[in-house]
């Protein structure tokens, strides 16, 4: 029996990358429902056509509710009878969000905001919410967006278990390999149209972890949260530059041309910053970087001698353990996207 037998999860932004993959670990289990909440029927639709093709005896579970986190009427009104949130509803490209900068806080920072006071009025029992490596340090509208959104989950943690409502917590994490808008898949589709692949920085580093290790890092944050804590995957990563030589070397070279960075991007990630690794705790394969705890009275914290503020060094993509090529070939197949893309790549040039 796990935790969630004959419990109601609710996902927000349910149709993304991450939605299905929570679909492909939950659906034959022993949970009584999945709510898919999102604004895009399109996808909703497909959602749906595709369980009923694939997975027809455990297609009822999935219930699908039309709205936007934007609107907190619309929110409470699908969180009604849910015991669980995983909130994953967010604008996540960064170029877009530096161009729209308030469609950003509208919806990551007021719909988070929105989703977790529901979560209260409607008595959920634990909240986790989907963070980014560029939430720390920001210096771009996305990242900081997620910063603020990380305020506002923090905020009502605090809240919540004064009231003795809601456990909410916080996952972060670096890239995910294959999810919607990421490189892998364009530099995929880019060689087998014949082109040069496109790559910003081959010196870049960025975290790499897959579908599946999202789940699986939401999850252990699900069933060891205290409120307000933040979860880390320890995570691998590689520079850009050796992660299209990775590409290529399963898909053929086809050249590549380097166009520089886009708006906003980093040269590399912080998924935890000195401050936070400070009061961090290693827990084997993750971080857990718990609340402050401090009120706004800060007269009655006494604290004698030296006080020390930060760690030595922030967790980055430059010095977590760096993957070569052979090691990052290694690590995108473990994606069911670049499997199925490169078996079919074979039989086509097999025809």
């Amino acid at each position: 029996m796990s935790i969630f037998k004959d419990k109601v999860l609710m996902i927000t932004g349910g149709t993304g990358s991450f939605g299905n993959t929570v679909l492909k670990h939950f659906l034959e289990s022993d949970i009584k429902e999945i709510r898919i909440f999102s604004r895009d029927e399109k996808k909703q639709d497909d959602m749906r056509h595709d369980l009923q093709a694939k997975h027809p005896k455990f297609a009822n579970k999935v219930t699908f509710y039309i709205g936007d986190v934007r609107n907190y009427q619309s929110v409470r009104d699908a969180m009604v009878g849910v015991d669980y949130i995983f909130h994953a509803a967010a604008l996540k490209q960064v170029p877009s969000c530096e161009f729209y900068p308030m469609e950003a806080v509208r919806t990551n920072v007021i719909g988070t905001d929105n989703v977790l006071h529901a979560a209260i009025e409607e008595g959920v029992k634990r909240v986790v919410c989907l963070s980014t490596d560029k939430a720390a340090y920001p210096i771009n509208a996305m990242g900081t967006s997620k910063a603020m959104m990380e305020k506002v989950i923090y905020a009502n943690a605090r809240i919540s278990a004064q009231r003795g409502g809601p456990v909410i917590c916080c996952t972060r994490y670096g890239n995910v390999m294959c999810s919607r808008g990421s490189v892998i898949p364009l530099f995929i589709d880019q060689i087998k149209s014949g082109r040069p692949i496109t790559i910003t920085d081959p010196n870049m580093t960025r975290f790499l972890m897959n579908l599946d290790e999202a789940v699986d890092l939401v999850q252990f944050a699900f069933e060891n949260a205290n409120p307000g804590d933040l979860f880390i995957q320890k995570s691998d990563a590689s520079t850009i530059g050796d992660l299209a030589k990775a590409v290529q070397k399963l898909f053929g070279d086809t050249g590549t041309n380097i166009i520089g960075t886009r708006h906003g991007e980093k040269l590399y990630e912080t998924l935890m910053t000195r401050e936070e690794r400070l009061r961090s705790e290693d827990m084997g394969n993750y971080f857990r970087v718990a609340a402050d705890s401090r009120d706004l009275n800060y007269d009655k914290f006494v604290v004698d001698g030296e006080v020390k503020t930060m760690a030595d060094e922030s967790y980055t993509s430059h010095n977590t353990n760096r993957l070569d090529v052979e090691g990052t070939v290694k690590k995108i197949l473990t994606t069911d996207y670049v499997k199925e893309e490169l078996e079919n790549w074979k039989k086509e040039q097999n025809k």
